[in-house]
């Protein structure tokens, strides 16, 4: 094959041809090579210019720079220095300023005396951008969020896409100042870093910081640290450990980070204690019952938008809790799921629940619970309930209790589901065991009204009354009656008090057929004359035979009225008159009991129950009694001392009553007699005086029962 096989290879390429001792190149390649070799000349220039001059004259351009790629004004108002110490770029700025998107005010978003770094130029064009040291003096950051916490400062954005912060391998951090503001929240801090030092890739001291703020207008100080830099710098475990204290509030917290500033995925410990556990969630903006000094441990984690509470243990007071608890940060308002448990729940911890001091039931006993308001006691709690706080939350919270302690009352297995949906509180289902009966309340608290709407519906299924009321004299042994109640009313206010204060609906217990039997003295059939009878002839202690019962109470604006009641026994009819207020606790009721068979030594007046509801007082003397009595004497005196025994016979013309409505909890105009009749012994629905203490408008005098035809 000869040259002249390839005539188009031959035309095209240009062969260097021999002159004497040189070659003569052809005209592409002299061009690439003179472009290459301006293209070096000009690098080489620039580095020289720039190593001589120390790039000062690149300082406006910087800024012009900076300020597009950042969308921030950035300024230096120093010393500039940009240039190529070799291969690596050296920066350096003096007084350099970032400021804050508008929106977040004057302040700057960052501040430094001065910076001065080496930046690898390879990894800024080619990979990973990284500043192999670093050091910041004076620095001042200003962290903030918008009111509507939609934006925030630190958030850069080209391109639509945020700014991609460079890494940085070793670093002096010098009089370095944090601060912090979310508004939405409440939440300020201040926090100082101290001086940090690093020798090649080892830091040689652990980053501490220190400071101060505000949550919920609650004061705050923190301390902490970063206990293994070195770690950190590798890209080990980061060991972290911050104190705080607050509202009587200790917490510390610990364990280990992702990241130095990487919180996601954390595994972090919780030990925290105080007075009230209350203070501990003010700082949060979300509204709990308060507590008797108490200390809780759990693991932290964050997942996401949650902060997740686990492996939770502790005591508040005398009691135990143990279970898990979740916040999540969500829009419009957080919510708050939990799932607790305890085994022994003291019966002075469950005061703030309700609205009572628990410190002063400790001290005091039931004696705490009570307040001076006018010279008169109040029992009723008056805690206001904290609106403006339900508006920060929702809440769906599952709490059970194993078991009360507490003297005279047998309440165990509590189980109640909380839940909160924009300012709407409901307790639905609360349900508790008492004395081998069940009561199951809903109970919804409508805060989005102004004052407070709360529906109360509370159940007591069929109980038995030794049980219940065996701390208050009765013989459970020989007491075979149940009782089973219903309240269900609707009431404003944002106390209790001031809700049951102005309370409408129905109070209703129901005794069915059963024995009741008293230790202590037996007033239990009103019947003053029985009762010395059987206290002459030994026989005090039996049983009172019960057919049915009600104690009902229709109840209006906060007065509840006798409606009816009504207890029809084996030997007597008894009938109850008069009410109580729920406005100033005040209790004016009146007892008798009509025999159903002929009586010679009854006395048959009224037994009143006068007082408050924090101190109520039985009067078995009545001003009935004293007229008998001195018809008594007046009839000894005229006739004989055996005519003086006529003013206390009872002809036993009571009239039984019908158990079919009263078992049904019907009011007193649907009551009947055993013929069906309707009974006219019975109030409708109006006290026998009014909370002034006047006697209500068209309510009836009490009708006097005649004895043989004299009264």
């Amino acid at each position: 094959m000869s040259y002249h096989d390839f005539p188009a290879w031959k035309a095209t390429r240009a062969w260097p041809r021999w002159t004497g001792s040189s070659i003569r190149i052809g005209t592409p390649v002299a061009a690439i090579i003179a472009v290459v070799t301006s293209l070096i000349g000009l690098i080489v220039l620039a580095w020289v210019v720039l190593f001589v001059t120390k790039g000062r004259f690149l300082k406006t351009p910087f800024e012009r720079i900076a300020s597009q790629m950042s969308q921030r004004q950035v300024r230096v108002g120093g010393d500039f220095q940009f240039y190529f110490n070799i291969i690596d770029a050296k920066f350096y700025a003096e007084g350099l300023t970032v400021s804050n998107p508008a929106w977040a005010g004057p302040r700057n978003f960052f501040e430094a005396r001065a910076i001065d770094s080496n930046i690898a130029t390879s990894s800024f064009l080619f990979g990973e951008r990284r500043f192999n040291w670093l050091n910041l003096d004076g620095g001042k950051i200003d962290l903030q969020w918008d009111r509507a916490h939609q934006r925030s400062s630190w958030t850069f954005v080209t391109d639509g896409k945020p700014l991609d912060i460079p890494l940085i391998r070793r670093a002096i951090v010098e009089g370095t100042q944090i601060r912090y503001r979310d508004p939405k929240y409440q939440l300020s801090a201040d926090i100082a870093v101290r001086t940090i030092r690093a020798a090649g890739t080892v830091l040689t001291n652990d980053i501490r910081f220190a400071g101060t703020g505000t949550a919920s207008g609650t004061p705050f100080a923190l301390s902490g640290a970063l206990l293994s830099p070195n770690a950190t710098m590798a890209g080990g475990e980061n060991k972290l450990a911050i104190n705080i204290r607050a509202a009587r509030t200790v917490a510390d917290i610990t364990g280990t980070l992702p990241g130095a500033t990487e919180l996601e995925g954390a595994k972090l410990n919780v030990d925290v204690r105080g007075r009230n556990i209350a203070d501990l969630f003010d700082v949060a903006g979300i509204a709990v019952p308060e507590t008797r000094a108490y200390r809780l441990r759990s693991a932290l984690t964050k997942a996401g938008s949650e902060w997740r509470f686990t492996q939770l243990t502790g005591r508040f007071g005398d009691s135990d809790l143990a279970g898990r608890l979740t916040v999540t940060m969500r829009e419009p308002r957080l919510l708050l799921t939990a799932t607790l448990a305890t085994r022994t729940l003291d019966i002075i911890d469950i005061a703030p629940f309700i609205g009572y001091n628990p410190d002063l039931i400790a001290a005091k006993g039931g004696a705490g619970a009570v307040t001076k308001v006018g010279g008169t006691p109040r029992l009723l709690p008056d805690a206001p309930l904290r609106t403006e706080s339900l508006k920060n939350f929702d809440a769906d919270v599952r709490y059970s209790v194993r078991r009360v302690r507490a003297k005279s009352l047998p309440v165990s297995n509590i189980a109640m589901t909380l839940t909160l949906d924009d300012r709407l509180l409901t307790l639905s289902p609360l349900t508790f065991d008492l004395a081998r009966g069940k009561v199951s309340s809903d109970i919804a608290i409508n805060a989005r009204r102004d004052p407070v709407f709360t529906d109360y519906d509370i159940r007591l299924s069929p109980t038995p009354m030794g049980v219940l009321l065996a701390g208050f004299g009765v013989e459970e042994s020989g007491t075979s009656g149940t009782v089973k109640a219903r309240i269900k009313m609707t009431g404003t206010g944002n106390s209790v008090h001031d809700s049951l204060s102005t309370a409408n609906g129905r109070i209703a217990v129901i005794l069915p057929k059963g024995s009741f039997w008293t230790r202590n003295v037996q007033l239990s059939e009103l019947d003053v004359g029985t009762y010395f009878y059987k206290l002459l002839q030994g026989r005090l202690k039996e049983p009172v035979q019960i057919n049915c019962g009600l104690i009902g109470f229709t109840v209006r604006r906060g007065i509840a009225a006798a409606d009816p009641i009504l207890i029809d026994t084996r030997k007597n009819v008894m009938v109850g008159r008069g009410g109580f207020s729920f406005r100033n606790e005040a209790i004016d009721l009146s007892f008798r009991a009509d025999g159903k068979k002929f009586s010679l030594l009854s006395a048959q007046s009224p037994v009143a129950v006068k007082g408050y509801f924090a101190a109520p007082a039985i009067d078995p003397i009545s001003s009935d009694l004293f007229v008998r009595a001195g018809a008594a004497v007046a009839l000894g005196v005229v006739a004989t001392p055996l005519a003086s025994v006529l003013a206390f016979v009872d002809v036993g013309d009571a009239k039984a009553a019908a158990c079919g409505p009263i078992l049904a909890g019907a009011t007193a105009t649907a009551q009947r007699t055993t013929k069906g009749t309707p009974r006219d012994d019975v109030d409708r629905g109006t006290t026998a005086k009014s909370e002034n203490g006047n006697r209500t408008k068209g309510q009836k005098k009490e009708q006097r029962k005649k004895f043989l035809g004299i009264f």
